[in-house]
């Protein structure tokens, strides 16, 4: 029968896998929001903001792109890395959560840099652009707590 201690360590062994799960999940929002922005891009597409209005503002930028590959495009890529890497951390795969963390802190300070050019710079925003920044400050949350809980364990 384990003790106090050995339950409590495979509680919180639960609680990091499910938030890495979630992290996983999570992250495949933000790859959806990016292959739309991507497709619509390289197809020439005005995006047209429904909550908010200033995508087209916002898009239409060179800050949108770096070297004519849509930023959407680099923030798919992203994505997808954030999803299989948080899919091999919940599985405990040995360096998987601290190669996570690098790029999840890698896409908070871009998602912040971003934000600031739409309020500050552009002057518009875009709802599509800002679901990014949710999801990626999402993301940066849960890897952040699934760290901590791992941290607990050992």
């Amino acid at each position: 029968m384990p003790n106090q201690s050995e339950t409590k360590q495979q509680n919180t062994g639960r609680r990091a896998v499910l938030l890495y799960v979630t992290a996983a999940a999570v992250s495949l929002i933000g790859l959806a929001d990016s292959i739309y922005l991507t497709v619509e891009h390289l197809s020439g597409q005005s995006v047209r903001c429904t909550i908010v209005s200033g995508c087209s503002e916002v898009l239409s930028r060179s800050y949108a792109t770096i070297r004519g590959i849509p930023l959407a495009a680099i923030g798919a890529f992203a994505y997808f890395t954030v999803f299989s890497l948080a899919t091999l951390a919940a599985f405990a795969y040995r360096g998987a959560e601290k190669l996570l963390t690098l790029i999840v802190g890698a896409m908070f300070l871009t998602t912040l840099w971003l934000v600031y050019l739409q309020a500050f710079v552009i002057g518009h925003f875009c709802q599509f652009c800002l679901l990014s920044a949710l999801v990626t400050m999402t993301l940066a949350i849960l890897v952040i707590s699934a760290l901590r809980y791992q941290n607990q364990e050992r």
